[in-house]
């Protein structure tokens, strides 16, 4: 037996005694995204490159589940982890038979490119759906749940999770090839690092670059960065964004040719390249711009990966994960669960949940009723099955159910031979015929998302402003005009102002395969909703920094001064909830929670923090949470561990310490804001620590 195969030894032993068998060309060769096979050790080719943000995507069938930005919503670590390990399932099963299959095409490894844990700093950043919210606290405990759910904790990962993109990314989408992202020593240590540094404690096994420069450093080749995960002790290995050294040459200036690109990189740190540029290594290394030691060293790092992996053993358990469980009953269950608990409401004046039997007739009105696309968001798999919102209605509601598009999505006619609005007249008509009407307006994944396609007035996948586009605000418009009752639903992966006095909002995010199903259930009251946000809704686009300016002054919750519409943390349910008792020993908060409603209900605590130190937020910032289920009438005690990082601040120079002697704990189903309070007719509690 080849000692790279022998389990007894260590994975790194493993590791090296694999690279002392190869040769140096061998080695780089395996360097590459897309590796080659080496037949003469028995070793199949393998692709690097696999994606799972929400459900294992593009590579046929697979369980569907909300957008992250969604998952994010839900506040819930366990439902978090639990949506990760159906997706290792998922991907174990799709590995094992398409290798039975030979086939060892991009899509098909167990490499997983996932989660996205960069701060949403600005709601128009289009990739920001595809993040878990703008708190760093609540993103890396979101994806060290989720990063643990695809790895498992046995002797075999089932998966290997990348934290990326390190480490500020967050638009615009439209010059992140050229970009360069300036941030400070305090905006770094205090928002930008502090979730990849909670994932590399956690074990993530993979960290992927940006594309952007850091400074004036290429992110994919930072010694700031790479320093960054020495210094945390990071054990896996790093990999680039798909083509992102092609931009060290060709945009950033950094070097001059593909062979100064890769030598710098390979250097630097950069293990694992997706993209070509490390087709010139050989090149490179011929030319005295980098070592056979560079080479090696990465390839050990990488192979490290593939041996924990279990692909170089005879047979582990995760070969005979069956087929069978790739889009279970189980785990679409699981799916529409977590629709459920994200849909976050913003506005209800009594109206909801409905009485169906008030209603002969309900109108579902807008671009996004009938919308696969609005239930997938970007990064998506393909589901077995879609209930759009239409469809969901249509099954909920015994009554007559009119619909009409109403408008598209964001051009001025749904036929290319019409004329302007040429749909507007049948939703005015729908609307008049209707008792009551849901109008489902937003975004999609083709006008927010990542840079591409531009031809629409969305400029890169990033949004102009936090409007509705211009054909849905007259839709909208023209609705209200006649005087029927109107919920609202949007379907967005980022902040939206419908501008409109009506009925109920909900905002339903991009919600899965069973984004429908899950909507009627709240509309009709099988469920109460109990989603929060995970980012500030703001009011006008006009008042936020410019998108280019990565300072934290004036964005995000903790340090924002106006502008706000609906808070970071905000959501309604179909109850009412009490929190009382508050009180603290040993870093544990323990109150009280009573549904003092009528209705069986979720709702989510939440614990901010502020100390006396003038290098502390602004604003109070989040320091734990718990989601709760309560029956009406029920009272649970809950017990909230307060982590030592929360009690520390940031100074200008990045230096991270305890700083305060005095701190305020507030607890409660909100921010301690005043507008939160108003909003959700609640008041928090609070609680003085001292140390």
């Amino acid at each position: 037996m080849e000692k790279f195969r022998d389990k007894s030894l260590s994975v790194q032993e493993r590791a090296e005694a694999l690279a002392d068998i190869l040769t140096t060309e061998e080695q780089a060769s395996q360097l590459l995204y897309d590796a080659p096979a080496i037949p003469r050790l028995g070793i199949p080719a393998y692709n690097w490159w696999n994606e799972c943000l929400h459900g294992l995507a593009r590579a046929g069938i697979a369980t569907m589940f909300p957008q992250a930005i969604a998952l994010a919503a839900m506040f819930d670590a366990d439902a978090h982890q639990k949506t990760g390990e159906i997706i290792a399932l998922e991907a174990r099963a799709k590995y094992n038979e398409s290798s039975k299959h030979g086939d060892r095409d991009i899509y098909k490894g167990l490499t997983l490119w996932t989660p996205n844990i960069n701060i949403f700093r600005d709601p128009r950043w289009g990739r920001g759906q595809e993040t878990y919210g703008e708190d760093p606290f609540l993103t890396g405990a979101l994806g060290k749940a989720f990063a643990k759910g695809l790895q498992g904790d046995g002797e075999i990962m089932k998966t290997a999770a990348c934290a990326k993109h390190f480490a500020v990314h967050s638009g615009p989408e439209a010059i992140r090839h050229a970009f360069d992202a300036p941030a400070s020593a305090k905006d770094m240590e205090e928002t930008y690092l502090p979730a990849f540094h909670e994932l590399v404690d956690a074990k993530v096994e993979i960290v992927m670059g940006a594309y952007n420069r850091l400074n004036g450093e290429g992110a994919c080749a930072s010694d700031f960065l790479h320093g960054k995960l020495k210094e945390w002790g990071f054990n896996g290995h790093f990999v680039s964004d798909f083509r992102a050294l092609e931009d060290f040459h060709t945009n950033h200036g950094l070097t001059e040719s593909e062979e100064d690109t890769a030598a710098l990189a390979i250097k630097k740190g950069c293990d694992l390249n997706a993209g070509f540029v490390y087709e010139k290594l050989m090149d490179a290394l011929a030319a005295g711009k980098c070592t056979k030691e560079d080479i090696r060293r990465a390839f050990i790092n990488v192979m490290r990966t593939r041996i924990r992996l279990g692909l170089f053993d005879d047979h582990t358990d995760l070969d005979d994960v069956p087929y069978s469980v790739v889009a279970c009953e189980e785990h679409k269950a699981h799916s529409l669960m977590c629709a459920e608990k994200s849909m976050v409401l913003l506005k209800n004046n009594g109206i909801l949940p409905l009485d169906a039997s008030k209603y002969k007739t309900i109108g579902v009105i807008g671009p996004n009723a009938n919308s696969r696309a609005a239930l997938e968001g970007n990064y998506c798999g393909t589901a077995d099955r879609y209930i759009t919102f239409l469809e969901g209605i249509q099954d909920a509601f015994s009554g007559r159910v009119l619909t009409a598009e109403g408008c598209h999505l964001y051009k001025d006619r749904v036929s290319g031979l019409a004329r302007a609005n040429d749909r507007l007249a049948e939703a005015e008509t729908v609307a008049e015929q209707s008792d009551l009407v849901i109008l489902c307006v937003g975004l999609d994944a083709y006008i927010e998302g990542e840079e591409g396609d531009a031809g629409n007035e969305f400029a890169s996948g990033d949004k102009i402003d936090l409007r509705l586009p211009e054909p849905q605000r007259l839709l909208v418009s023209k609705v209200m005009e006649k005087g029927k009752p109107v919920i609202i639903v949007t379907a967005a992966g980022s902040a939206i102002n419908v501008e409109a006095d009506c009925d109920a909002v909900i905002h339903a995010w991009y919600p899965g395969q069973f984004g429908g199903r899950a909507l009627a259930n709240i509309l009709f009251g099988k469920v109460s909703p109990s989603g929060k946000l995970p980012v500030t809704f703001y009011e006008s686009a006009e008042k936020l920094p410019a998108f280019e300016d990565y300072r934290m002054q004036n964005r995000t919750y903790r340090y924002v001064r106006d502008n706000v519409l609906y808070p970071f943390g905000f959501g309604l349910t179909y109850s009412k909830t009490e929190c009382s008792d508050l009180r603290v020993r040993d870093h544990v908060a323990e109150l009280k929670i009573k549904n003092i409603g009528s209705v069986d209900t979720d709702d989510v605590v939440q614990c901010y923090i502020k100390g006396d130190s003038a290098a502390d937020t602004p604003n109070p910032k989040l320091c734990g949470f718990a989601r709760v289920s309560l029956k009406a009438g029920e009272t649970k005690t809950v017990s909230i561990a307060i982590p030592d990082s929360a009690f520390e601040t940031v100074d200008d120079d990045g230096v991270r310490a305890v700083r305060s002697k005095a701190f305020t704990l507030y607890a409660g189903t909100c921010q301690p804001d005043a507008l939160s309070e108003s909003l959700t007719g609640t008041k928090t509690l609070s609680t003085e620590i001292l140390l």
